[in-house]
């Protein structure tokens, strides 16, 4: 995962500000540094390194930045930028260096505060250049910008809020605002142009932070990190993990339709457990043949409340084809192990784990036994059966050591 490749927001494009300003004659830049990220003026140094960040794959996919991106532009962006420190309601913007293995400091790219719908709220934009990300350096840079905005008059009056926005899929960019304290407010529709040109808006994140808010990140970004067992590994969704989805002919009370993988919904199906994962929420695994490493089904912990804290619920779904050999047994007994293992050792150190099923599903039934949980409850005329009465349902409880208080 990169920190980030762009934000929606800040491209360096030529400027529509005439200026005389000379590049190497910084105006008043307020610089700003933690002592390992430091925010600068642009200057004329920095052309090359712009020009091949505008040029990379990651810049052309998540910003409109000028195609091709010639060295003009970049010294229009740089003009602009530094025009823009003049000017009373003027964009902040700020070069990102950093240090390189060698010792050399290096451009690492851009990131701006411009005035929102009011003087009092500031809209952030960054992008990275290619040999800074993964570094954790933008989220670094976010901190020292929003400290800044909060501690500064930087439109006249104190700076109150400060919105971040990202095109849906710009992961480098969410993690970076969410390492440094946003609080991620959900997904506008239609509300980007196609970077690409293409004659759909598209969706974007938004998130904002306020004084006060602390400058980490506020829930846990969870991983689908790899287990392995004897018969089945499980491991993050891949995309072509497609061509192994077959057509499940269950009863419909067993499992809600959106759950269900299917090829038709498939990479959307993976984007919702993404965003699950990034919110906190829950861990999507793909359960693969440990042989062939092909994808059988899919075990998740999540919580259906928020970020998970210490309770969370399991859920599982099986292939036809590979149902009937220990795969979903297996399965679980790994997922539940990993979300009742301690912090320390690298679960999740959930206090109970807990999971429903039909009551008519013995096979689910049977997978919860084996993996150690136990009934607690049962929902009488709960699901709706295909002959039009109602089926009950069973709340099963796991904890640490497999006891149940």
């Amino acid at each position: 995962m990169t920190d980030a490749s762009a934000t929606a927001r800040t491209t360096p494009q030529p400027s529509s500000v005439a200026t005389d300003v000379s590049p190497d004659a910084s105006p008043d830049v307020t610089t700003l540094t933690d002592g390992v990220v430091t925010l600068r003026a642009h200057s004329l140094a920095d052309i090359d390194a712009v020009v091949e960040q505008s040029c990379d794959p990651e810049s052309l996919r998540w910003t409109t930045v000028p195609r091709p991106y010639t060295r003009a532009h970049a010294v229009s962006f740089i003009e602009g930028n530094l025009a823009a420190w003049g000017q009373p309601g003027g964009t902040r913007s700020w070069a990102v260096e950093w240090t390189d293995e060698a010792g050399a400091a290096r451009f690492g790219g851009t990131i701006d505060l411009r005035r929102g719908p009011a003087p009092s709220v500031g809209e952030l934009g960054f992008g990275l250049h290619p040999d800074a990300r993964g570094r954790g350096l933008m989220s670094r840079a976010v901190r020292l910008v929003v400290r800044h905005a909060f501690a500064t008059p930087v439109w006249g009056v104190p700076v109150r809020r400060v919105h971040w926005r990202a095109i849906v899929g710009n992961w480098g960019s969410r993690r970076a605002a969410w390492a440094a304290g946003f609080t991620f407010h959900g997904t506008v529709p239609g509300s980007h142009p196609d970077p690409e040109g293409g004659p759909d808006a598209l969706d974007t994140w938004t998130g904002s932070i306020v004084p006060g808010d602390p400058l980490s990140a506020q829930t846990p970004w969870l991983a689908a990190a790899p287990v392995e067992g004897a018969r089945v590994r499980l491991r993050p969704w891949r995309i072509d993990d497609i061509d192994a989805i077959e057509v499940r002919d269950d009863p419909e009370h067993w499992m809600p339709s959106r759950s269900i993988i299917r090829r038709e919904t498939f990479p959307t199906w993976v984007h919702n457990r993404q965003e699950r994962m990034a919110e906190g929420s829950g861990i999507d695994w793909c359960v693969a043949d440990i042989e062939t490493d092909r994808a059988l089904g899919s075990v998740t912990v999540f919580s259906r409340s928020g970020p998970i804290t210490d309770v969370a619920e399991l859920g599982y779904q099986f292939f036809p084809s590979a149902r009937g050999r220990g795969a979903a047994k297996e399965a679980a007994q790994l997922a539940a192990t990993h979300a009742l293992a301690p912090t320390s050792e690298g679960g999740l150190g959930l206090r109970r784990l807990v999971a429903e099923t039909a009551a008519d599903n013995e096979a689910s039934n049977a997978v919860l036994r084996s993996a150690g949980f136990v009934p607690f409850g049962r929902e009488h005329a709960v699901d709706r059966l295909a002959d039009g009465s109602w089926g009950d349902g069973i709340h099963w409880e796991l904890l640490p050591g497999g006891a149940t208080a």
